[in-house]
């Protein structure tokens, strides 16, 4: 793995389940050599588990869009 911000987008694909086998693979190996990340990935955990035992939802997405109507009518 080149870098720890390819780790870092590979982690998120993780929590998602959109990540390929051999992402998941060059993760492992990045998280045996890197200390940092191998931190960000505990954090990120802990902090998605937080979210799931809060039962955060994301708006819909005729929400979002008409979120976004509004707020470039105002502009």
């Amino acid at each position: 793995m080149r870098n720890c911000k390819k780790a870092e987008i590979i982690c998120t694909k993780i929590q998602y389940k959109e990540a390929t086998f051999l992402e998941k693979f060059q993760i492992r190996l990045h998280l045996i050599l890197c200390r940092t990340c191998k931190g960000f990935v505990k954090k990120n955990s802990k902090f998605t588990s937080l979210c799931d035992q809060a039962n955060l939802k994301t708006l819909p997405v005729e929400e979002k869009e008409k979120m976004k109507r509004i707020l470039a009518e105002r502009q």
